[in-house]
């Protein structure tokens, strides 16, 4: 299951580092701060797999 979150946690980051550029070349700054959102979910979803590996071993 880990690799499944961890694997979830890179395409956030991914998808909202392409909706973050996408938006920005547009000018649509809300959809901007919602690729931005979506990118720090995915750094908060990797955080904690990263925390539970660290427990684990």
């Amino acid at each position: 299951m880990a690799g499944n979150q961890k694997a979830k946690a890179k395409a956030e980051q991914a998808k909202g580092k392409a909706k973050e550029a996408a938006a920005r070349a547009v000018g649509n700054e809300s959809k901007e701060a919602e690729g931005r959102l979506e990118g720090a979910r995915g750094d908060a979803r990797q955080a904690k797999e990263k925390v539970k590996d660290v427990f684990k071993h």
